[in-house]
């Protein structure tokens, strides 16, 4: 395989990666929660968009803004009933909390769905750019993803509500102070974390199956993608993401694809000893 097919397959996949981390990096820098539902809903929102389409027989990207809602209603719920009770107590308490609340949700939707594997199949056929074959979908995926991540950066960097959670994430008792109803921000937050997750679930139905089977394997590549870029920015995210989706590419490639998910485990092992900030995180935010 060429080079140049390599480093486009890990930039494809890098950005499906960062799509996936994001919401995961902004709830742990703002809230210091290890959020342990986010893989749980990444899976629920490719499922309801495979549902979407293959019994109502609408275009999943008319369902993507739907399935975001949805779980970001879902999210806001959640933290504003349950973790908003113990979100400044130590970090273990809110780890098990989320830890429990996966559980529940995973059997849901195991009962539910089954754990039977799901695609939304577009068959849009595959292009060939100077010898670099490419799956139109993917590339579909890649552009939805990069859009995705393109929109809350703005939200997080232009609107009231981001300068907020910025607010409340660098001093939450100056941010009280100042008529910020903290609560509410934490919420809006985790509501923000799984809306993203739920989209990046959207995209990731279009590319690959999604089964309850991957929701570990999903949490685990948003915390590897959060080491490597840093915490509570999303252009952290977005470094993560590619260069794990460029690291997992050419380790498949040159070691075999059983020592991908490996070798990125091993990156983020030496980041953690040699910068704690990740590649472009925030210093008090390891």
């Amino acid at each position: 395989m060429d080079i140049a097919q390599i480093v486009v397959n890990g930039v494809v996949l890098g950005a499906l990666y960062a799509c996936i981390a994001i919401g995961f990096s902004l709830v742990w820098g703002v809230l210091n929660i290890i959020n342990m539902l986010h893989g749980s809903f990444i899976i629920l929102g490719g499922y309801l968009t495979w549902f979407a389409y293959q019994y109502m027989g609408v275009n999943p990207i008319i369902v993507l803004p739907f399935v975001a809602i949805a779980l970001y209603g879902l999210g806001y719920a959640i933290q504003y009933i349950f973790i908003n009770k113990v979100v400044t107590a130590p970090v273990l308490t809110t780890l098990t909390l989320t830890f429990g609340l996966d559980m529940i949700l995973y059997n849901l939707m195991t009962v539910t769905f089954t754990a039977t594997p799901r695609r939304v199949t577009l068959d849009l056929g595959t292009v060939d750019l100077f010898g670099i074959f490419m799956p139109v979908d993917r590339i579909l995926g890649m552009a939805l993803a990069l859009l995705l991540t393109g929109l809350l950066y703005v939200v997080m960097r232009g609107s009231k509500i981001g300068r907020a959670i910025v607010a409340v994430r660098m001093d939450r008792q100056a941010a009280a102070l100042m008529g910020i109803r903290v609560n509410r921000i934490y919420a809006i937050t985790f509501g923000i974390g799984a809306l993203m997750a739920g989209a990046a679930g959207a995209v990731f139905a279009m590319v690959f199956p999604v089964t309850t089977n991957l929701t570990g394997a999903f949490l685990g590549k948003a915390f590897v993608v959060c080491v490597i870029g840093g915490l509570g920015s999303v252009p952290g995210a977005l470094v993560g993401g590619m260069a794990l989706g460029l690291i997992e590419s050419f380790a498949g490639y040159f070691f075999g694809p059983q020592h991908a998910i490996t070798l990125g485990f091993v990156v983020m092992l030496v980041l953690l000893l040699v910068r704690p900030t990740g590649l472009v995180g925030v210093k008090g935010y390891e």
